[in-house]
């Protein structure tokens, strides 16, 4: 039994160096993937600037087709107000 003990000490700190090893890199590593994250988070990719000029160009274009018809109606009435027949 004892036997057995000793040679699986040096296996088992082959492993757990390991263990420890990748612990670290990820300690190493994890300010510059927040980094990215904070900076990923605070840009606008093309692709969703795309996606708001689009959207913001569909609102206008609605607010300038009530605009229209609220003029169209408007012009009616002073047609109508005005005595004409045919507006």
């Amino acid at each position: 039994m004892r036997t057995w003990t000793l040679a699986a000490a040096p296996i088992a700190a082959l492993l757990l160096s390991g263990c420890i090893a990748r612990a670290a890199a990820d300690v190493v590593t994890l300010p510059v993937k927040a980094g990215s994250q904070v900076v990923d988070w605070s840009t606008t990719s093309q692709e969703e600037a795309d996606r708001n000029r689009g959207r913001e160009m569909r609102k206008q274009e609605e607010r300038d087709a009530r605009a229209a018809r609220k003029q169209a109606k408007a012009d009616r009435q002073r047609c109508r107000d005005a005595g004409y027949d045919d507006c």
